[in-house]
């Protein structure tokens, strides 16, 4: 796997600037990371998504995944300026139709995550774009997901990575060569 943390100077001071710390939250002891006021400022949103769209044509993607919720609003616009189909991947039961699913290890039990069956086709090369990379379960299990579909994952793009809580080196078993790009880590 390659990390690559793919912001100039310029644009990770841009993205941090935006990206408050509540501390506390959801429990004590843990400080949130909430981009809100990044997605509220015009400049830095539309910088983000600029960043994003450029990693999605770098990876010659033909299709964008967003996780489960922040992701979507992040892969959503990446996509359209990329000009790309986005394919959301939802917590077990939300879409509809035939779907597949892949489970995952969380701290005290586990997730679901799905995709419907149809979302892909075999010469799909994907993206899957995400807010944070905390622990990695979530990408981990989308980039299984994904290949179970029958498409090709090209890389895994994040806005934030946490990198004292793993996640990286969790994904190294499952992506092998494939990229991991990060806008701002910390």
């Amino acid at each position: 796997m390659t990390t690559t943390e793919v912001a100039s100077a310029e644009l990770r001071a841009l993205l941090l600037s935006r990206i408050r710390d509540v501390p506390d939250h959801p429990r004590p002891g843990v400080t949130f990371k909430d981009i809100t006021p990044l997605l509220a400022d015009p400049v830095a949103f539309n910088a983000l998504v600029d960043a994003l769209a450029a990693l999605c044509r770098r990876h010659a993607a033909t299709k964008v995944v967003g996780l489960e919720a922040r992701g979507f609003i992040l892969a959503a616009p990446a996509a359209a300026r990329a000009h790309l189909g986005f394919v959301p991947v939802r917590k077990a039961g939300k879409l509809p139709g035939e779907t597949l699913g892949q489970s995952y290890e969380l701290e005290y039990g586990t997730a679901e995550i799905e995709v419907q069956t149809t979302a892909f086709a075999p010469q799909d090369r994907v993206i899957v774009i995400d807010d944070v990379l905390a622990t990695g379960g979530t990408a981990e299990a989308a980039v299984e997901l994904i290949r179970r579909a029958g498409a090709t994952v090209v890389g895994v793009a994040v806005l934030l990575e946490l990198g004292f809580l793993g996640g990286r080196d969790r994904l190294t078993a499952s992506l092998g060569a494939t990229p991991l790009d990060t806008l701002v880590a910390v």
